[in-house]
């Protein structure tokens, strides 16, 4: 009766949350006050796939939800992206009978890196998705190895993992494992030999700490790795883009299924690449799968195509406080061959937490922005002074670059009649100041 009652509480609040917008994560924090461990007495479907990360958590797990039910399956995930235990409860509640069975062929659990050793001590994945671990939000998470800490906690040793075999962070929680499945990309003609980022996390061996060499990189510390010390290095790949063209939009995934971008990223061709990973799993047909990610365009707003009076534009979402998520906004921005303005955004560090500690802008590769693609660079909100003075200690032309506190007024001076496509990069906390104005 405690779980019945607990359930048909939750599905009400479930209800009546959502329309005032707070029927994510309530309803799942009442039921855990009524009953810790109501996770543990609902009946789950045969596939629980878990997916964690610092970066393309919510991209990933849409995509796979997207693939899945394309394929006939039905399937309960988190697309409110409410991904701590209190939504995950909200999620698993509110998708199943009064009796407590989750009413879906899958359960799919996008879940907070910080917080899954909590989601996962009542719920066992049988599938483990762990897409990257970058410098995110340090002043609360830290080093990405405390991060690494926090998430191997929520491994249980039944769990098969699937892991990015070019993180070499990620690639230690499979070490001395059998049973993982890898996936990667083969060497690319947009690889690197050397680090071309401010900073280098791929400097040292994660196992053994000391130094460690790289044949290729992809971007930042994502690429295939050695240890000079111990031996520890890249695992061979169970699927891998075998071939990317970024001018022409397209992957190759294990050399036979080719998939168009609609967003021309090698980051997001890793979010691509996972969740083709995940459908294999499943058993799904990989000429299918490949076909029914094609140009698909994702729905949770982090990438927004616009008009602003004669001129087109994207609003890329970047995570304030996480260099590799802005370095590949502004990749894209650097490579549009068409000429582009890019404008970036930081008004309000984080929506969860009051800091103005910007040290993470010192982080972000804005010398990529030193091209003939770039023409004008426009720095707006609260603290655009700090996003000038970060710019000074570049190469790039202070003739480019424009500053306006006022976003209002930054978006009067790119409503013009320059021709120039735009790109707006800022973070969740700020996309909706700019979307706002169209």
């Amino acid at each position: 009766m405690k779980m019945f009652f607990t359930i048909l509480i939750c599905k009400l609040l479930r209800f009546f949350g959502g329309l005032i917008g707070r029927g994510s994560s309530l309803p799942g924090q009442v039921a855990l006050k009524l009953c810790p461990d109501i996770l543990s007495r609902v009946q789950l479907p045969e596939y629980i796939i878990a997916v964690t990360g610092s970066n393309g958590k919510t991209s990933t797990v849409e995509m796979i939800a997207h693939i899945l039910t394309e394929n006939g399956k039905s399937v309960a995930w988190n697309k409110e992206g409410s991904n701590q235990i209190e939504g995950v409860t909200t999620l698993v509640l509110g998708n199943s009978t009064l009796g407590g069975k989750v009413k879906r062929d899958i359960l799919l659990i996008e879940s907070d890196e910080r917080f899954a050793k909590y989601t996962f001590k009542y719920i066992t994945p049988t599938h483990y998705v762990i897409t990257n671990l970058y410098r995110d939000q340090l002043t609360r998470n830290g080093h990405p190895e405390w991060v690494y800490d926090a998430i191997r906690q929520s491994i249980h040793e039944e769990t098969k993992l699937i892991l990015n075999a070019d993180d070499p962070l990620v690639s230690d929680f499979g070490y001395g494992k059998d049973d993982v499945i890898w996936f990667g990309a083969d060497k690319l003609s947009t690889d690197t030999e050397i680090s071309d980022s401010v900073y280098d996390d791929g400097a040292y061996c994660p196992h053994c700490k000391k130094s460690m060499k790289y044949s290729t990189r992809h971007y930042n510390h994502i690429g295939h790795y050695e240890c000079t010390s111990c031996g520890y290095k890249r695992h061979d790949t169970d699927h891998s883009v075998t071939s990317v063209d970024l001018e022409k939009g397209e992957a190759v995934i294990d050399g036979k299924y080719t998939v168009s971008l609609a967003l021309k990223s090698l980051y997001n061709i890793y979010n691509i690449l996972a969740a083709y990973t995940v459908a294999s799993v499943i058993g799904l047909d990989g000429e299918k799968v490949a076909a029914d990610m094609s140009n698909y365009v994702m729905k949770n707003g982090r990438v927004v195509t616009f008009k602003l009076g004669k001129r087109s534009g994207t609003l890329l979402t970047s995570k304030h406080e996480n260099s590799i998520s802005y370095d590949q906004s502004i990749r894209i921005a650097a490579a549009d061959s068409r000429g582009c303005d890019v404008m970036f955004i930081v008004d309000a560090v984080s929506r969860k937490y009051f800091t103005s500690d910007v040290s993470w802008l010192w982080d972000i590769d804005f010398e990529m922005l030193d091209c003939e693609n770039v023409h004008n660079i426009i720095l707006a909100g609260k603290y655009c002074n700090d996003l000038a003075v970060r710019f000074s200690y570049t190469s790039i032309s202070q003739e480019k670059i424009k500053i306006f506190e006022d976003i209002g007024k930054a978006y009067e001076y790119l409503d013009s009649d320059r021709e120039e496509y735009i790109y707006t990069i800022t973070c969740f906390s700020d996309k909706n100041k700019f979307l706002g104005l169209l």
